[in-house]
């Protein structure tokens, strides 16, 4: 008897030992699988680092340029941006190809960038050319429609009209008001002539990823949107831009004292050249009141319409 429990302690003594062995080997591949996995963690980690580091950061405000001058004056800043509102910065000319009727004199002071170097004229060629308009009223669609007429697809963004949707063969017309602002949730939808949304809003409901021409005419609140583009990087997914500048006065939601306003007009445009768009076209309306923030300035006008090109647009599909 005490031979077979001698017996019987050796072998859970063997029993224990080994399982004590396997139970260790474990927990050293645990400790190597782990220390591998970390490696791997933050070798990761350094490679995502990288990547975000080339990511472009969504910005939060305007970077206001430098004041003109250390005085700080209206005189000042009115120059420098008239200045800079008045002088082209690329040349477009239009190519044998292209039909004449896209001349200026046949569509007013909204003209194209059709130059070769460009992909307009090659998309509006092609069919392929995607164009928004937004505005406040239809004072004038003819551009509009010659590009419908020519191929592209049209869609104007209209608040006033009584419909919630026109089309007329490419050309369509939606109910709907651009704003800068998310719409306010305190206000039924009920309530509101039209929808309200942002242009990046507009784009994602619509399956859009670009847009060969954004024209907006949307009589003072041009700064406000084009400020909604910047910070929301939707230039980056845009051809060309033709924008109606209202300079009589500060314009929506725009505050400060007068050289303050200008500054932050200029601070605008300066961020659009950031974003590889150049000035091609500049329109002086002669027909508007000589009026720069309620006073006269060199005797400019108070509406301007310009046009710019981006040149690093690479159209998709």
């Amino acid at each position: 008897m005490c031979l077979l429990l001698s017996l019987l302690c050796v072998c859970v003594h063997v029993y224990m030992e080994l399982e004590g062995l396997r139970l260790q080997k474990q927990t050293s591949h645990h400790r190597i699988s782990t220390t591998a996995t970390d490696a791997a963690s933050d070798t990761g980690s350094t490679c995502c680092s990288v990547l975000k580091h080339h990511r472009r950061i969504p910005k939060w405000k305007i970077e206001l340029e430098p004041w003109a001058a250390e005085t700080r004056s209206l005189q000042e800043e009115a120059d420098r941006f008239l200045r800079y509102i008045s002088t082209p910065q690329v040349s477009c000319e239009r190519p044998a190809s292209v039909p004449p009727v896209f001349d200026a004199e046949h569509h007013g002071s909204w003209v194209l960038c059709l130059d070769r170097r460009f992909s307009l004229a090659q998309r509006i060629a092609s069919k392929h050319c995607r164009v928004y308009s937004l505005r406040l009223g239809a004072e004038n669609e003819t551009l509009e429609r010659l590009l419908a007429g020519s191929g592209c697809e049209v869609h104007c963004f209209d608040p006033s009209i009584r419909r919630a949707h026109l089309q007329d063969a490419n050309m369509w017309i939606h109910r709907l008001s651009v704003d800068w602002r998310d719409p306010n949730p305190a206000v039924p939808i009920q309530r509101l002539h039209s929808g309200t949304k942002k242009l990046a809003a507009i784009l994602n409901h619509f399956g859009h990823r670009q847009v060969d021409v954004l024209k907006v005419d949307l009589e003072s609140a041009e700064w406000k949107i084009l400020e909604n583009l910047i910070l929301e990087q939707v230039l980056d997914s845009i051809g060309l831009v033709l924008l109606e500048l209202h300079l009589h006065w500060a314009g929506f939601e725009v505050g400060g004292d007068e050289p303050s306003v200008v500054r932050y007009w200029f601070s605008l445009l300066k961020e659009l050249e950031r974003s590889h768009f150049r000035l091609y076209h500049s329109y002086s309306d002669p027909s508007k009141p000589r009026l720069f923030l309620h006073r006269n300035f060199q005797n400019a006008s108070s509406s301007f319409i310009l046009g710019w090109v981006n040149t690093q647009f690479m159209p998709q599909g």
